[in-house]
Formats: structure tokens, C-alpha cells, sequence
């Protein structure tokens, strides 16, 4: 399954400009791991981070306007950072499967002269080596609504530099037409070009990653949603507040038993009491979902169980998801959770997004010591707050002395808990 390698965000609120990864632009960095934690104090951008990968798929779904109002944004002003004049920008790197080449995605989103966000360019490129040199082999151009799209799965233009130059694409792109490549103009400029040309069959690279960034579930599970009372019918997949959960019982129980008794195996070592939960339809039409106590006649229904045995079901339900996402995004996990659980969600995340097959990789933020206590320095980031007032982001592992510290033993939980892993205005200077 296809896996982020790196991510750069520039201009998103706090996020002037972080890199995650993005390990063709050196040597020396390592692509981000199956499963990624980001850890921060309170105001340093977390939230915005996890934002970000909202926004990035809400504009696939929606349109950049639209994604910029969503879930409350307010709007392009209210996301760019404050005091830039420059386009919000991603770039995300990802590779299709494992020993494949990586493959970069670059979308820049700015005001037009009607002061409305668009498309100010997006390209989608894949960085080669052959016999030693290093070369960009191109699969899409477009810059302000109209550029070159190159077909098929391996055709595409060759620049003979180790870099990526935006510029020498834009030439191309208002220059002549090559037999591989087609010119294209899109009718919508707040409307990615991915969407549009990621749902034809000529451009299957740029399809794949269509389908890999629609893929992406973002959790922002709040248990108040999970009681809420759906009306009834199966769904297969969690959405991104959890008031489906019912629906996908309903889906699992129905389509999936032996995955769904396994759930229950599971939830019954780690919540004790817990022996059965299951769906119940109301009169006018609504799900109840019902968890049977050990020593209990009657079943609790959700709106009477507890935030933590709502969300470590939700999540070891969406583990189990025979057809898992390829990017699984949770904010803030730790909320209403017993602290030794969230070691064993941490071995739970860990153990599905480092399978062999058809497993989903991980991000989490978090700023709870024992659930970074079960994380490698590998696997953990840490985010400040600059002198400047903007964010950092750096990686734990590039630390020697943490590394060290991990290595005699001390968990890196108790490290980040006993400040070891702040970093100081002096030492950031």
C-alpha cells in the first residue's frame, strides 16, 4: 500500500514553513515511519498540523474556496499565515509501493485578482536515478489553469537536474507540445487538476494518488458524537467524528464476523467486563449500539458507557477495517483514556501499520508522556514554538543524546515529561 514518505507545508497558520521527511531532498533524512507521532505543548501548532491534511483533502473533495471554508476555517485570510503574502503551499512525497521511485506532489493556493483563492500551480513529478544521475521525470504541469499533462504509467518529460525547477515546467508548459505529452486548460482554476484528471484512465499515476489522498481518514473522534443515535443502516467506515460508529457495527456484525469477534476478544482483554456489543434498532428507525457487562442482565447502551471504552472501540474497530485506509490521521487520542491503554493503542497502531500487507500508516499528535513512553525517537517529532513565533519541527532521533538516554533504558515518555526534549531559545539560536 502506498505510504507518505515526507510532507512540507509553508503559509498554513502557525506552519510558516515544516518539513517531515521528504528524504530526496538529502541524504541524511529518513522517510517518515509507518507509524508518526508529533508531540508539542499546548499552542504550538499541533492542531494546525493536523489541519493541514483536512484542508489538503478537503480541496480534493471540495475546491480550494470551499476547503478554505470548511470545518470552521473562516476562510482563506483566516489560514495563511499571518503577515505572508505568499500562497499557502504543500508538497507531499509518497511513494506507491514499497522499492518504488517517490513520487512528488506541489500545489500552491493564492487569491486571484477577484481576491478568491485558486490553483496558482500544481505539479506532480517523480524523481529518478539512472547510472548514478539523478533526473525528474514529470506527470503533470499546470500553472494558473493551463499546462501539460503526460500520459500513461511510465511516460513522462526528463530534466537532467537533481532538483525540481517550477520555472523550467512553466516554460515547458507555455512552450510546444511533445507527441507524449497532451495541453490541457481547466475550465475551473479553484478546482485541483488531479480531481479532474485523476478520474481518467491515460493517467493512472495521477489516479493512484487521487485514490491515495481520498483514502486518507482523519479522526476527530469525539465520544458525544459516538452516542449520538444514527439512523439505521451499515456504513463501512468510520467518518471523521465518530457519530456512525452504530452503522459500522451494524456493517462489521453483518458482513464480517470473525473480524468483529475478534474486536470483541480484544476489547474484552483490555476493558474488563466488557462480553459483547452489538446493534439494536429502535421503533422510529435509530441505531442503539449495546455493550453487555459481564454480571449484568440488561445491556449499557453507548450513552451509557465511558469515553474510554467508546474510543478504544472506535479505533480497534477501524483497525479492522478489511479494506483499511491508506493514511489514518488521529488528533489528540489520549483524551478520556486510562494512561495504561494508551501504551497498548500504541503497540495496536504499531503492529497494523508495520504489516505486510494492507495495513494503514499512522499519524497521531499527542502531548501525553505514557503514550510516548511505547514510541521510538524514529517515530516521534517534536513541535515549538520558533523565537519568531512560528512553528518548528524536528525529529527525536536526530538527537545523539536522546538516542543515547533511550538506549539505557530511560522511556522517552519520561524524557519529554522531564522537559529533556525541549528545546531552549539558546540552543534554537
Amino acid at each position: 500500500m502506498a505510504k507518505i514518505e515526507g510532507i512540507r507545508i509553508k503559509n498554513f497558520r502557525v506552519l510558516k514553513d515544516i518539513t517531515l521527511g521528504m528524504p530526496w531532498t538529502s541524504r541524511d533524512v529518513q522517510p517518515l515511519t509507518p507509524m508518526t507521532a508529533v508531540i508539542g505543548k499546548n499552542g504550538v501548532g499541533k492542531s494546525s498540523l493536523f489541519d493541514a491534511f483536512g484542508f489538503l483533502s478537503d480541496c480534493l473533495k471540495l475546491g480550494v474556496e470551499e476547503g478554505c471554508d470548511a470545518r470552521g476555517r473562516g476562510g482563506f485570510e483566516r489560514i495563511r499565515t499571518q503577515g505572508s503574502s505568499d500562497p499557502i503551499e504543500f508538497e507531499v512525497q509518497y511513494r506507491e509501493e514499497t522499492g518504488a521511485w517517490d513520487i512528488t506532489y506541489r500545489l500552491a493556493i493564492d487569491l486571484d485578482t477577484a481576491g478568491r483563492p485558486y490553483v496558482a500551480h500544481e505539479t506532480f513529478h517523480q524523481f529518478v536515478t539512472e547510472k548514478g544521475e539523478g533526473m525528474v521525470l514529470a506527470f503533470l504541469a499546470v500553472f494558473e489553469g493551463r499546462g501539460l499533462v503526460w500520459r500513461g504509467a511510465t511516460e513522462g518529460r526528463q530534466f537532467d537536474n537533481d532538483g525540481f525547477d517550477v520555472k523550467a515546467l512553466q516554460e515547458l508548459a507555455e512552450g510546444e507540445v511533445s507527441p507524449e505529452s497532451e495541453y490541457v486548460e481547466l475550465k475551473d482554476s479553484r478546482r485541483l487538476g488531479i480531481a479532474t484528471l485523476g478520474a481518467l484512465k491515460q493517467h493512472p499515476r495521477i489516479a493512484a494518488f487521487r485514490e491515495f489522498l481520498e483514502g486518507w481518514c482523519l479522526s476527530y473522534f469525539t465520544p458525544d458524537a459516538a452516542r449520538s443515535l444514527p439512523l439505521a443502516g451499515p456504513q463501512r467506515r468510520l467518518n471523521a467524528h465518530g457519530d456512525n460508529l452504530g452503522n459500522v457495527v451494524q456493517y462489521m456484525e453483518r458482513e464480517h464476523p470473525e473480524r468483529f469477534n475478534s474486536i470483541l476478544d480484544r476489547i474484552a482483554e483490555r476493558i474488563p467486563g466488557i462480553e459483547h456489543i452489538s446493534t439494536q434498532q429502535s421503533p422510529d428507525g435509530r441505531l442503539l449500539l449495546r455493550f453487555n457487562d459481564r454480571g449484568f442482565s440488561d445491556p449499557f447502551y453507548a450513552q451509557q458507557m465511558s469515553d474510554g471504552t467508546l474510543k478504544v472501540f472506535a479505533y480497534l474497530l477501524m483497525l479492522e477495517d478489511p479494506e483499511p485506509p491508506p493514511f489514518i490521521c488521529i488528533e489528540e487520542l489520549e483524551n478520556g483514556l486510562y494512561h495504561k491503554l494508551l501504551e497498548l493503542l500504541a503497540a495496536e497502531f504499531r503492529g497494523h501499520a508495520t504489516g505486510e500487507s494492507n495495513t494503514s500508516q499512522i499519524f497521531v499528535t499527542t502531548h501525553q508522556p505514557y503514550f510516548v513512553d511505547a514510541l521510538t525517537p524514529e517515530e516521534t517529532w517534536i513541535l515549538e514554538k520558533g523565537i519568531d513565533g512560528f512553528a518548528t519541527i524536528r525529529r527525536a532521533s536526530n538527537d545523539p543524546i536522546v538516542n543515547a538516554m533511550v538506549d539505557e533504558g530511560l522511556p522517552l515518555g519520561s524524557l519529554w515529561y522531564s522537559d529533556y526534549l525541549e528545546r531552549t531559545e539558546a540552543n534554537a539560536l
